[in-house]
């Protein structure tokens, strides 16, 4: 890890290091480049991006943190003192973005890695996708033509399009989330739009 930069072993290292204080087992969804970065698609990112569905879990996470010297900087953001910060989502809530449906619910997510107290999945494709492009920044719509890239095939645009535009319908300006939607299909190659 470099100051404004998180690789996969040091994050590997951090969440070995919560999990040996953790008084409960919890579950953490990786979303955002945090999920790129540990499925290997991007090396590094700069900022940590976990969901934590259960409402319980999360707050024993806070709890914890916070006696190892985390403070809440932002949001969602907590650091200790440095300009790493892990944004820590409770619920099914990503940002402005609330998922259809919980991160947890079988097909919505995939364990990637277990700790002694820390079960770490990722967020599913299509979700990923969704919560980045909502967003819709310009590393944004790079990141999902990565992931898009990666994954060939495997993923189904029309699908990915009708569950975009379903959690669209959710946000209070769907106009706006349909155009990022747009932007990121013009970036994308031919090949997958057929």
């Amino acid at each position: 890890m470099n100051k404004y930069r998180v690789d996969k072993e040091w994050l590997w290292l951090v969440l070995e290091g919560w999990s040996n204080y953790l008084p409960r087992k919890i579950h953490l969804v990786a979303c955002g480049g945090t999920a790129l970065t540990l499925q290997d698609i991007k090396p590094s990112t700069k900022d940590v991006d976990f969901l934590v569905p259960i409402k319980e879990e999360y707050d024993s996470l806070i709890y914890t943190i916070r006696k190892l010297g985390y403070e809440n900087t932002t949001g969602f953001g907590w650091s200790r003192g440095d300009s790493l910060v892990f944004d820590l989502f409770p619920g099914s809530r990503v940002y402005i973005t609330e998922l259809l449906e919980s991160p947890l619910k079988r097909g919505n997510h995939t364990l990637i890695k277990k700790f002694k107290k820390i079960t770490v999945c990722l967020l599913n494709d299509y979700d990923l996708i969704i919560t980045k492009m909502f967003r819709g920044s310009v590393v944004d719509i790079e990141d999902c033509l990565s992931l898009i890239r990666n994954r060939g095939k495997n993923i189904n645009i029309q699908k990915l399009v009708s569950r975009y535009k379903e959690t669209a319908q959710y946000d209070v300006n769907p106009e706006r989330m349909n155009q990022n939607l747009d932007a990121l299909l013009r970036h994308l190659p031919k090949s997958f739009l057929k």
